[in-house]
């Protein structure tokens, strides 16, 4: 794809070639300051941009910017290639840049027609969805999916939203039986410790702002524990994308609350099969290490390298599982927010 044959290096725009702002603003981001006049507007002070950083423009704004979230699953509502006019309608400002990706890059844009499966047309998915055949596809998760060890004398931290805390290691326990069945995880009679080695992924996982009184309570193992790691992307030989398991698992783990009926009986299963706990992907912890869940490719058995979530079954720090080290008030103090631009459709 595209003219591999020519100088990519070579500087072909600037961001002073673009008229939208979102648009402008990115080439701005990806471009490089050298002193020297644009080859396409003549003119000196903009971010100029190569071949190669063109290409990746397109990609950032039009694709990635294109995303859409469904139930289970996300694709780009647009791409491009070589092979394609542009048939997207799109608003006057951004018809004039496109005409720059098309005039250099020889390429058009048009709406993508996704696969099916990259919106939950996944069998192991939907038969998750169906509570007469979820438990089959859960013992083969419990069955095809590795174990991760927890070692003593590991740090983690749990966090929690009350201004009537107090510094008691116990309130940083799992929560009391009346509170269970809220969370991805925790289920009548089944109490679930939520704890990460990621600080910031705990805030980001309770919804914490700055207006919330907020404490942090840092937390060291005692004993070795054995978890599923489900933050593998799990890749069976042979099996195409409608009949992954690793995708379909990786779309229950990153959806909404409509989806927790099903990690909820995961939980369960896990623990009856002889676990201490789960480390787990999210929609938080994939967005924290800059992806966008289902859009990335892994090998198989690769690890994510996600921050993870982990949960912990029952009560561990009344079982000396850990112990808590410390207890601090925790005030945010600044939020910084990544992003990109994209078009409206």
């Amino acid at each position: 794809m595209f003219d591999l044959g020519r100088d990519n290096k070579s500087i072909v725009a600037c961001s002073n070639c673009f008229s939208d702002y979102g648009i402008l603003k990115s080439a701005e981001k990806i471009g490089i300051e050298i002193g020297e006049v644009c080859p396409n507007c003549k003119l000196h002070n903009g971010r100029k941009l190569t071949y190669d950083h063109l290409i990746y423009l397109a990609r950032v704004f039009f694709e990635w910017g294109s995303v859409f979230r469904c139930d289970y699953g996300a694709f780009f509502q647009i791409i491009f290639n070589e092979y394609q006019k542009t048939s997207i309608n799109l608003n006057v400002n951004l018809k004039e840049d496109v005409k720059i990706f098309e005039e250099i890059l020889k390429v058009g844009f048009f709406e993508y027609g996704p696969n099916a499966w990259m919106y939950g047309e996944i069998e192991p998915l939907k038969k998750l969805q169906k509570k007469n055949q979820r438990n089959a596809v859960i013992r083969k998760i419990i069955k095809q999916y590795p174990p991760s060890i927890i070692n003593a004398d590991e740090i983690f931290f749990r966090i929690r939203k009350d201004r009537n805390l107090t510094y008691d290691p116990a309130q940083f326990d799992s929560p009391p039986d009346d509170y269970l069945g809220k969370g991805r995880l925790d289920a009548n009679k089944h109490p679930v410790l939520y704890i990460s080695s990621d600080l910031e992924l705990c805030i980001h996982e309770v919804r914490a702002n700055a207006y919330d009184d907020i404490f942090v309570a840092k937390l060291q193992s005692q004993c070795q524990m054995k978890l599923l790691d489900l933050t593998n992307i799990l890749v069976e030989k042979g099996a195409t994308e409608y009949e992954s398991l690793g995708l379909a698992v990786n779309m229950i783990f990153t959806a909404g609350e409509y989806a927790y009926e099903i990690t909820r009986d995961i939980s369960v299963a896990v623990k009856h099969a002889g676990y201490d706990g789960i480390m787990y992907p999210s929609y938080f912890s994939s967005i924290r290490d800059g992806v966008i869940p289902h859009l990335e490719k892994f090998n198989e058995h690769e690890h994510s390298n996600f921050s993870n979530n982990i949960a912990i079954f029952g009560r561990p720090i009344d079982e000396g599982k850990f112990v808590v080290k410390s207890i601090n008030r925790l005030v945010i103090t600044n939020i910084d927010y990544s992003y990109l631009f994209g078009p409206v459709l």
